[in-house]
């Protein structure tokens, strides 16, 4: 469902909520059947926090009775073991079904819930006093709003409030995991607690100066080569700089941006005038569930990451059909969109960290994602070195392709690529969720004892581009800035920009999007244990510099990933 404002300028998007579950239960599930009613009750996921099993957060009281709330309760997906054969052949060159996608509705028909089943859900949850606002089948979930006495008795759980116990603030959650009479089982019930706010992934260069207690100007020089004010690079320098032609625009893509706030698009009006740029991309901002698509700073609300994910992708493909800001409140509401909406989304760029209940829950829309020819860009973060307290999801997730960060010099303003070393705060490691290593990252001399990387576990990130405090930022409807952000939120947004370039390749070859290139781009890259001229020719090998535990060295790494790209890596893709 689909609704326009007075303003024609933001539309709201009744597709629903995603989120994924564990893919050794689900597969544990479909053993059983579906609807086994030994199983009924179960819900695959996990949605109780450490810290409230073990006893770490301190019980404050209860949320009271006719408290209203929100929650997407996602159906998990049909033949899993199907999936996962159909997204590793549609992404393998060797295969006869490379890059032979389906469409929203196929995939329904294939792997989505029956129609049996998702009425069945739906008539449970009236039953116990909800409302459905949202969600679809299509969208595999569920949009629900009702009082805490019917979450309680609907989910088997008591809603509590906790002290967390590593920030200043009380959270509410369920005190047990959820359980249903259903007789077929659920994936997810997002919104059952708020331990995690996401936060965005750029850093304000004051802030960071301030934390390390050193001056500004000790953290890094100023650019000096960027075509904005004060030298500042905009996102048209890093089209320059990484594609450096002008045949590819995006004409004829459809570029998405996953974000948990509104904007105010004055923003981006103004950063176009200063910059002495046109935009003539049609930009519209979807409220996936009936968050607020509004962004002022009246209401407290900052827009950086919102404007700065907009000028970065528009910077690298001036030319697209569409550039649509996905806003929701949870994850999965905000996935679930992205893989029904119409036009889809081929590229896609998120910019914003937090750590998940369950780090499978959104597996099954990556997945869907990969079978749909979507292609999904994580920023890597701006912590250095993952680690347990250093968050890396959803940028570790096998499913994704995770982006860290560079310091980028260039030949002039809006020139070529002049030089490039790893940025120090580049986020990037082993994954700290346990996350299995996929398949090609095993291949011979990927991990090797240069990168230090894990063969058990998942590495990232996977690829890199400009992340230091060189750029031009307006947000806010404040004075705009220039050399005093930065972070892997820059980077993420670039790379589906440039991707769309790729797809536009392939669209005038005659030939399906690129989707998720990283068993493409791996193998190509590595090969016999070295490194293959194709690497060469398609990448900037980042050879220098570290962050955190690790440094950057020739091929892969864990703080660049394979490094930035390169126009030819167009060419290499769309063959």
């Amino acid at each position: 469902m689909t609704r326009t404002d007075s303003t024609g300028t933001y539309t709201t998007l009744g597709t629903g909520l995603v989120r994924k579950a564990c893919g050794l239960s689900l597969a544990i599930a479909m053993v059983f059947g579906a609807t086994n009613a030994a199983h009924a009750a179960q819900v695959y996921t996990h949605h109780v926090r450490d810290a409230v099993n073990q006893g770490t957060a301190q019980l404050v009281g209860s949320l009271p009775a006719t408290q209203w709330m929100s929650l997407d309760v996602v159906l998990p997906v049909r033949d899993q073991a199907g999936l996962d054969q159909f997204v590793a052949d549609v992404t393998n060159p060797a295969s006869p079904n490379f890059h032979h996608y389906l469409t929203p509705a196929q995939f329904t028909a294939r792997f989505g819930p029956t129609q049996n089943d998702y009425a069945t859900v739906v008539d449970y949850l009236t039953k116990h006093g909800f409302t459905v606002t949202g969600g679809s089948r299509d969208g595999m979930d569920v949009q629900i709003a009702g009082p805490v006495s019917a979450v309680e008795s609907a989910f088997n759980v008591k809603m509590r409030v906790y002290k967390h116990p590593t920030e200043s603030r009380n959270f509410f959650s369920a005190d047990r995991e959820p359980t249903t009479s259903l007789a077929i089982p659920l994936w997810h019930v997002s919104g059952l607690n708020n331990y995690s706010i996401p936060k965005p992934l750029y850093v304000k260069k004051s802030d960071y100066a301030a934390a390390s207690g050193i001056s500004p100007d000790a953290v890094v020089s100023h650019a000096t080569t960027g075509s904005g004010p004060s030298s500042s690079f905009l996102g048209s320098d890093m089209r320059a700089a990484y594609y450096g032609g002008s045949a590819l625009t995006g004409a004829g893509q459809n570029l998405g941006l996953f974000e948990y706030e509104g904007t105010d698009l004055a923003d981006l009006t103004t950063y176009y005038k200063n910059a002495k740029q046109t935009n003539n991309v049609p930009v519209s901002v979807i409220s996936v569930d009936g968050t607020s698509t509004s962004c002022t700073a009246k209401s407290n609300c900052d827009d950086t990451e919102q404007t700065l994910d907009m000028t970065q992708a528009l910077g690298m493909a001036p030319g697209l059909s569409s550039l649509v800001m996905y806003v929701g409140s949870t994850d999965t509401a905000i996935i679930s969109a992205m893989t029904t909406h119409s036009p889809l989304p081929t590229t896609i760029g998120c910019s914003w960290g937090w750590t998940p209940d369950d780090p499978s829950t959104l597996d099954p829309y990556f997945e869907k994602m990969a079978a749909q020819g979507q292609t999904f860009f994580a920023a890597s973060g701006d912590s250095s070195t993952w680690s347990s307290r250093n968050e890396a999801w959803p940028a570790d997730d096998a499913y994704v392709i995770s982006v860290g960060g560079t310091d980028l010099t260039t030949a002039s303003a809006g020139g070529a690529w002049k030089s490039e070393t790893a940025w120090v705060d580049s986020g990037g490691g082993i994954s700290p969720d346990k996350i299995a290593i996929p398949s090609w990252q095993k291949l011979s001399g990927v991990i090797n004892s240069s990168n230090k990387g894990s063969t058990t576990y998942r590495n990232g990130p996977d690829v890199s581009a400009n992340a230091n405090f060189t750029f031009y930022v307006c947000a806010d409807q404040t004075t705009c800035t220039a050399n005093d952000y930065g972070g892997t939120s820059f980077a993420a947004p670039m790379w589906a920009g440039f991707i769309a370039l790729v797809n536009q390749q392939l669209a005038a070859n005659g030939s399906a999007p690129i989707g998720n290139f990283n068993a493409t781009v791996y193998p190509e890259n590595e090969s016999g244990g070295k490194t293959t001229s194709t690497y060469s020719t398609d990448f900037h090998d980042i050879t220098s510099g570290k962050s955190g535990s690790y440094s950057a060295v020739t091929g892969y790494d864990l703080v660049t990933g394979w490094g930035s790209p390169k126009a030819a890596l167009i060419t290499t893709l769309s063959q």
